[in-house]
């Protein structure tokens, strides 16, 4: 009801309670939600990709996933895994495919394989606190057109209780996630899915939409949160 609507889970999370649980909140609304979820590394071969995208499917209550993405690397060749994705896609169990907590060196690799200019999105960590991808993957991955989707956009630990976050939240009559939400925001090219366990989560994240932060802001948040300046590990959690 407020413009939301990607619901992000995985087969991982909670050993498929939160697939389940995503199938009860969207049942009857299926069409006005993008649903993504997500297959483990183990599971990213050929064929037991179909099983478990297959599961998937049943415990969402849905017979199609929007997206669906490699979790994070995997002993699986990746011939295999986008050959796995591209049957997914042909059967219509899955609309598109991406990946996720790949750096630089993987997607450089990925890119050499054939049908891997059909991978959607790389989703990554991301957050003011670990802006390394600003350096390299996000510029690579701006120059094909593939958006970002970043997870944990809030940081964890105490981000939030950053000084320069609640100044600038001051300014704005806002909190300070929301500050922490629309400077990532500047860049139009990446999604955020931040956590939201509550409804009122749901509201605090939509306000971000609305706010407008200026150079007098970025400035602020810039020498608090200093961007990269040359490669970095890429961060997972």
């Amino acid at each position: 009801d407020l413009g939301l609507s990607l619901i992000d889970t995985a087969e991982l999370y909670g050993n498929g309670k939160s697939e389940r649980l995503v199938g009860e909140v969207i049942k009857g609304r299926r069409d006005e939600v993008f649903l993504v979820s997500k297959v483990k590394p183990e599971n990213a071969g050929e064929m037991s990709m179909m099983l478990a995208c297959e599961k998937s499917l049943e415990r969402l209550g849905v017979d199609r996933l929007d997206l669906y993405l490699l979790h994070w690397e995997s002993r699986h060749p990746m011939e295999e895994i986008i050959a796995g994705f591209e049957e997914l896609v042909d059967e219509g169990m899955i609309a598109r495919w991406g990946v996720s907590n790949l750096d630089i060196k993987a997607m450089t690799r990925m890119e050499e394989i054939d049908g891997a200019d059909r991978c959607q999105t790389n989703q990554v960590l991301y957050h003011l606190g670990s802006r390394g991808v600003e350096y390299d993957l996000l510029p690579f991955l701006r120059e094909r057109d593939m958006p970002m989707m970043a997870y944990s956009p809030l940081g964890r630990g105490g981000l939030l209780e950053h000084p320069a976050l609640r100044a600038v939240a001051d300014r704005h009559a806002t909190e300070p996630a929301q500050i922490a939400l629309a400077a990532l925001l500047r860049q139009e090219d990446v999604v955020l899915i931040p956590k939201a366990s509550t409804v009122a989560h749901v509201e605090a994240n939509a306000e971000a939409l609305d706010i407008r932060l200026d150079e007098e802001d970025f400035a602020v948040l810039d020498h608090a949160f200093l961007p990269p300046t040359k490669p970095e590990p890429l961060d997972i959690i």
